[in-house]
């Protein structure tokens, strides 16, 4: 049976005892308050003294409120009073939280958030490569900052420590690449401000620092190249002709599933490479490669590697092959054949034959134009072609819009 209710002696407070529960030396005490709000009589439940309740408490809430009443100004019942305070304590919260994200240094949210995080997202060679430059460089210059803290001269450090040690630019590049991921990790968590921008100066020593391979193979020198590598190995004849055919990557080729195969169409569905989906037609030879090929199922690697995973490297034996064929005196890194060298000769291929370099973009997947303008040197005769196309447009308007002279009486 439900205790009676105990009406104290300030007006609008009572309580009911727990029937078994002792708080201190007398049974538990459950309070209520209850008052008139636009004529009506409400009551509201305080809690048991046991949770730290007291007449006096009650008292205080209970006289709060026939205040904001009379005033008409507040909250008017305990509900909305405890709706604020809850509201003030996230508040609170919230600062609380801002300010130790605002705290955190470089050091912290790497080995807290950002590593933990990529180790599940990116391939292990590449998430030890950016523990090594975070260790080795970022950490050692502004490792103790937070990124509040940090300036852009903070940020440079890196760079010029890296290049004053005997590190090249482009190894100190690729630091400074995976200091603007750390960063933009640590911004979308609200870690960090926007990142200072790079001074022009630093940005003209990357720039300058053409490190980019701009090595391609005739036809001669990729039918001599198919030639050899039919000889030592049949899959990375296949590989290779594909990456030659249809611009693949290696990463695209070693995880190509046969889900990803559509030979009615004749198509590659290369999926979340580089975070973007292409569709890539396959040339004839491609085709008729595919479908020689033993039809595996649709979860399954068209050139698995051991133990049925995906490869993480070429074979060493392109290596050797290239070495012998291509390789031998040549100093120069930008200028040797590597597996990568069959897609930029893809792409040459494509735009020496016409193909716009929009087209080329869209086949092997850059993220911006200006990746593929690397080869807009070899289609001179397209850009003589779009002047012309501009010489004959104005042309065309000016005879329509020529208007005689009459001659004067």
């Amino acid at each position: 049976m439900m205790a009676k209710w105990i009406n104290t002696k300030r007006p609008g407070i009572r309580y009911r005892e727990h029937a078994t529960r002792k708080h201190g030396a007398r049974k538990d005490r459950y309070f209520v308050i209850y008052y008139r709000v636009d004529g009506k009589r409400k009551e509201e439940a305080i809690g048991w003294a046991s949770k730290g309740w007291t007449e006096k408490k009650a008292n205080i809430i209970l006289s709060e409120l026939e205040e904001n009443q009379r005033t008409g100004q507040g909250p008017q019942t305990l509900k909305e009073m405890r709706a604020i305070e809850n509201a003030k304590r996230e508040e609170l919260k919230a600062a609380a939280r801002e300010k130790e994200k605002k705290a955190l240094t470089l050091n912290e949210f790497f080995h807290q958030i950002y590593y933990p995080q990529i180790q599940k997202e990116k391939k292990p060679k590449t998430y030890e490569r950016e523990e090594s430059l975070f260790r080795l460089w970022i950490d050692k210059n502004i490792g103790k900052l937070t990124f509040w803290e940090s300036s852009k001269g903070d940020l440079e450090s890196v760079f010029y420590d890296m290049v004053d040690s005997g590190k090249s630019v482009r190894t100190a590049e690729y630091a400074m690449t995976t200091l603007k991921q750390i960063w933009r990790e640590a911004k979308e968590g609200e870690y960090a401000p926007e990142m200072p921008m790079l001074s022009k100066t630093m940005k003209k020593k990357i720039s300058q620092n053409n490190n980019s391979r701009i090595r391609f193979l005739s036809r001669a020198e990729a039918h001599l190249l198919l030639e050899e590598l039919l000889k030592v190995s049949i899959p990375l004849y296949e590989k290779t002709l594909i990456s030659l055919h249809c611009g693949l990557r290696a990463a695209e080729i070693f995880n190509l599933t046969w889900s990803q195969v559509d030979l009615e169409h004749g198509i590659f569905n290369i999926i979340d490479s580089k975070g973007m989906d292409r569709a890539v037609n396959m040339t004839k030879d491609v085709l008729n490669l595919m479908k020689g090929k033993e039809k595996g199922q649709l979860n399954e690697l068209v050139f698995p590697g051991r133990q049925g995973k995906p490869s993480t490297q070429i074979s060493q034996k392109f290596r050797e092959v290239v070495s012998k064929l291509f390789n031998k005196g040549v100093t120069d890194r930008r200028e040797r054949v590597t597996f990568h060298t069959c897609r930029h000769t893809c792409a040459s291929w494509m735009v020496k034959q016409g193909i716009s370099l929009y087209l080329v973009q869209k086949v092997l997947g850059h993220s911006t134009i200006q990746v593929t303008e690397r080869y807009a040197h070899l289609a001179p005769d397209q850009l003589k072609l779009a002047a012309n196309a501009i010489d004959r447009a104005v042309g065309e308007h000016r005879e329509q819009n020529i208007v005689p002279l009459k001659k004067k009486a």
